[in-house]
């Protein structure tokens, strides 16, 4: 039979947060405090909208009535989701959200996962006025600050990030404000020649996300798309100073269309 096992007290005396050591061991520890916030503080921009653009693909068994009641809870008051069928191998679907509190994508990602869609890509910014036209109507600035989406007869959908390069040649941020204010001046000209046939949002994703803008477009036309990105590629705010990342497609759709399209039966 061995020797008998002895708990020996440790020879180094032993701190704790609650109180330095005195020589003898409090007799319990304090029960520790949870700091638990009453309610949620809002997440909200001071001007203008927060954007997701939430990029899924379906799971087997995805709970399509849970999926429509996620969008219409959000689309039922101020707040907007657009839902585009896509195209390729990017995704089955985007849900884009322009939303006055952050929390409400949180809630709404959530939900759609718990629903049996999975997040296989996103893109977050804001709305916003740009330094280079803060001089447009009123009504101008409304739209581009509370855009409301889709526009009618606009079913072709393209997305893609973009940011302005920042190279020892070709630095954005180190030319002149009017000089950078002119050649967006230029760039904005070859957009307004599609009016009627495009409409272009441009959100701001500065620290949000990986590039430093987002463009969403809505076209009546696929070729639409391809015809405005090739005509605005020449301006020199763009052939110089621009760099893109990848380009998403697809078609606007209501919610049950789409997801009928990608498999999501009732």
């Amino acid at each position: 039979m061995g020797p008998p096992i002895v708990n020996r007290v440790p020879s180094c005396p032993t701190t704790t947060p609650w109180s330095p050591w005195s020589g003898a061991a409090p007799d319990r520890p304090p029960v520790p405090t949870v700091r638990r916030l009453a309610a949620v503080t809002p997440s909200s921009p001071a001007t203008g909208l927060a954007v997701a653009h939430l990029f899924w693909t379906a799971e087997p068994g995805a709970d399509r009535a849970a999926i429509i009641a996620a969008i219409d809870e959000v689309a039922s008051g101020e707040d907007q989701v657009v839902t585009v069928s896509i195209l390729g191998h990017h995704s089955d679907l985007c849900t884009m959200l322009l939303v006055r509190d952050q929390w409400t994508i949180r809630r709404f990602q959530t939900r759609l996962a718990a629903a049996g869609l999975l997040l296989v890509d996103s893109y977050l910014s804001l709305t916003e006025l740009s330094e280079y036209a803060q001089g447009v109507p009123e009504p101008m600035k409304q739209a581009r600050l509370y855009p409301q989406l889709p526009p009618p007869e606009k079913p072709a959908f393209c997305f893609y990030p973009m940011s302005k390069r920042r190279t020892a040649d070709a630095n954005w941020y180190r030319l002149p404000f009017e000089e950078r204010e002119a050649l967006m001046r230029e760039h904005g000209a070859s957009g307004r020649a599609f009016a009627g046939r495009v409409v272009q949002l441009i959100t701001a994703s500065t620290g949000l996300d990986d590039d430093e803008w987002a463009v969403t477009l809505f076209c009546q036309h696929p070729d639409d798309v391809k015809e405005v990105v090739y005509t605005m590629r020449f301006d020199e705010a763009s052939a110089v100073y621009a760099e893109f990342g990848r380009f998403v497609v697809g078609m606007i759709a209501e919610p049950g269309d789409a997801l009928d399209s990608i498999g999501v039966a009732g």
